[in-house]
């Protein structure tokens, strides 16, 4: 019985999650950035991967009354892991966007009205070193507000070790095992504000986290991951076995980012489509030009992978998928890999873009990652036996019963037979009148 309740099993992993994640960063390191200020196609080279364990547990929970809800915090610390990496982040430069810079000018450009003055008010360069520790663990947050004398602050920070993405309201499973760990409010919300239509703003599925117990193939499972400001669903693809146990592979499919009418209400503003396998994610992120793909323009479309050198998109290192198995519900490995790019073009009064093109420019991709380890995979697979051999008792003793009842049929016809044969002398009755 998989119910979040307190001091149960389910309810421990749950809220400390057993099995390792690791987060591994890769930067692209921008090798031409004065050609790419006179208009030529940027060359990028990929460096990584900066590994990071990824140390979660939820906090601040509090149960509903009828305990089929539960509120919690997800927080999220991380600890460098040398051995897993390329180089040290706290040594290692990396040749990027000046993403301030270039936030700054767009939120000049575009809400403050300095493109009528002629003359830029902001002196600095496009790209820029950044060691390594600069941009990871990393978070698209940028904030942005008006002072007292009408200037904007911009603001952009790194997520820190210990924060979390918001407060969430789970389900219990208590009602129902389908809507076990199922979101139903995040940070206070039962829907989204950003996008144009109800089904673009709804809040789906799980965090990702966990899944309800006896999946069907059939199903399509859905996850809302914070960081893409909307819900996503995957689909089965494939049998898989890991570590010895069956597992259903859900992955995302290429339809999540596909310019389709199924997705007009992503386009804000409405009509306003960038192509397929990009999203553009601004309105959420107080406007900042923040645009989320697969890695490498996984599934995007052709233009976008050809105005960036460097760019070489393959299923193996950047699809999403996860593993599941489809008694339990229990994760047993998966990969979430996304990319984070900014918009950036030519703007006419800021000198510092020089003949940039209009381009969706990549910065780094996440590959957060996890496998059950060989000792959990053990005591998995004796619970799942067990489990198993409870659920179909009631099968095999009507299979012994059926089969002792076919025995003794057999042994009743046989003795009858028996009976029916030998001589007229044994068949004649004892006594004679």
């Amino acid at each position: 019985n998989i119910v979040l309740r307190n001091g149960s099993e389910t309810f421990d992993s749950w809220k400390k999650p057993p099995l390792p994640v690791y987060a591994q960063f890769y930067f692209f390191n921008v090798t031409n950035p004065e050609e790419i200020l006179r208009g030529e196609i940027p060359r990028l080279e990929e460096v990584g991967p900066y590994t990071y364990r990824e140390l979660r547990n939820k906090a601040d929970i509090q149960f509903g009354d009828n305990g089929t809800t539960i509120s919690a915090v997800s927080n999220k610390a991380y600890v460098f892991e040398r051995n897993q990496s390329v180089g040290d982040p706290k040594v290692d430069l990396i040749r990027t966007l000046n993403i301030p810079a270039v936030v700054s000018k767009h939120f000049r450009y575009h809400y403050c009205g300095f493109e009528k003055q002629g003359k830029s008010p902001v002196k600095a360069v496009t790209f820029l070193h950044l060691r390594v520790t600069k941009l990871s663990p990393y978070s698209t947050k940028l904030t942005h507000k008006i002072n007292s004398h009408g200037k904007m602050i911009l603001f952009t920070h790194f997520q820190k070790n210990g924060t979390n993405d918001g407060d969430y309201v789970f389900l219990t499973g208590e009602d129902n095992y389908l809507n076990f760990s199922k979101i139903v409010e995040w940070n206070g919300k039962t829907s989204l504000d950003w996008w144009t239509t109800d089904t673009c703003n709804m809040i789906n599925g799980t965090d990702g986290d966990s899944f309800h117990p006896l999946i069907d193939k059939e199903e399509i499972l859905y996850v809302f991951p914070s960081e893409f400001c909307r819900s996503v669903y995957i689909t089965f693809s494939d049998f898989e076995s890991v570590r010895g146990l069956p597992a259903f592979r859900y992955k995302v499919p290429g339809e999540i980012l596909a310019n389709s009418s199924d997705n007009a209400g992503f386009c804000v503003p409405k009509g306003n489509c960038l192509g397929s396998g990009v999203l553009n994610i601004s309105i959420c992120k107080n406007g900042a030009p923040i645009i989320i793909s697969f890695p490498h323009f996984y599934e995007a479309d052709q233009q976008f992978v050809s105005a960036i050198d460097g760019m070489h998109p393959n299923k193996d290192d950047h699809e999403t998928f996860v593993d599941i198995n489809p008694l339990t519900g229990i994760i047993l490995r998966a990969a979430k890999r996304f990319q984070i790019n900014v918009y950036v073009k030519k703007l006419e009064d800021f000198a510092e873009t020089g003949n940039i093109r209009t381009l969706v420019f990549p910065v780094m991709y996440i590959n957060e990652s996890v496998l059950i380890d060989k000792e959990t995979a053990s005591r998995l697979k004796s619970v799942i036996n067990t489990t198993l051999i409870v659920t179909n008792i009631p099968y095999i003793v009507m299979a012994l019963g059926v089969f002792f009842g076919l025995v003794f049929t057999w042994l009743a016809c046989r003795g009858q037979g028996s009976m029916d044969e030998g001589t007229a002398d044994e068949r004649a009755p004892l006594i004679r009148t």
